[in-house]
């Protein structure tokens, strides 16, 4: 049975693609820092798909947190086919201005955490001849984002981290895929604190359950990155388009807006 481990299990588009996972009956692992949470989606899962998850509280904004993940499963003997690294922290506001612990936190989360995780378990896989890695990523990956500089930065990242890593993996039987959404109707906006902003306003969101199925057949496909919906890849190609200074002032003049 193929097994998927998913972080940042307990909401969101994690939730979503463990939602995914469960109808398809694959065997669900579910990392989040939520133990609650977590529970309540193993009752859901249970209940709705009859499948009954491995659950494990664990903190990725921690230092500690993904090797703690990986040594619990090697463990128990787990062998993980499919990754998907979903766990991730937004912010908002002048750089300057902003919570260094929050910030370093939300970094070693969306980057260090992320990445980290891809080398524990990408050795495996390449042993194995076969295996997948989804890394959820935004379309912020694709264009510097004044007021949400260390979350967008931590983004490109990611999408230059899979990207490089794709390459490295031809001919391996592994494969790994940036999924890249846009606004979506998530926590995010409330946890990052942009709740006023235009650019959270609920009719222009992208349900999550539409970005996991979308990354879903990404991942499936062997894709190295995709935007879900036409207009989010259009604001990833205003780069290739206009002067970067330009894009920069355009994205901060998004941000700033409110309802």
């Amino acid at each position: 049975m193929t097994t998927v481990l998913i972080t940042g299990a307990s909401s969101g588009i994690g939730k979503a693609f463990a939602e995914l996972f469960a109808k398809k009956k694959y065997r669900l692992i579910l990392a989040s820092r939520n133990e609650e949470k977590l529970n309540g989606i193993a009752r859901q899962l249970r209940d709705n798909h009859g499948v009954e998850p491995i659950l494990i509280p664990v903190d990725l904004a921690q230092r500690a947190g993904p090797v703690l993940l990986y040594e619990r499963l090697s463990e128990q003997a787990i062998a993980v086919d499919v990754l998907v690294n979903n766990a991730g922290i937004g912010s908002f506001g002048l750089l300057h201005e902003l919570d260094v612990h929050a910030e370093l936190e939300m970094l070693q989360t969306n980057v260090h955490a992320l990445s980290h995780l891809m080398m524990l378990f990408l050795p495996d896989m390449v042993k194995r001849g076969s295996g997948r890695i989804l890394n959820v990523g935004s379309t912020t990956s694709f264009y510097p984002c004044p007021l949400s500089a260390n979350y967008s930065a931590s983004k490109a990242f990611v999408l230059s981290l899979t990207e490089s890593v794709a390459n490295e993996l031809q001919g391996t039987g592994v494969t790994v895929t940036a999924l890249c959404p846009g606004a979506t109707g998530t926590d995010f906006f409330r946890s990052a604190k942009m709740e006023s902003q235009k650019v959270s306003d609920p009719r222009a969101l992208m349900s999550p359950q539409t970005v996991a199925e979308i990354g879903y057949r990404a991942l499936m496909s062997g894709k190295t990155f995709v935007v879900p919906g036409f207009q989010n890849w259009l604001l990833t190609q205003a780069p290739r388009l206009f002067p970067r200074s330009f894009v920069t002032r355009i994205t901060r003049s998004v941000l700033e807006q409110k309802r």
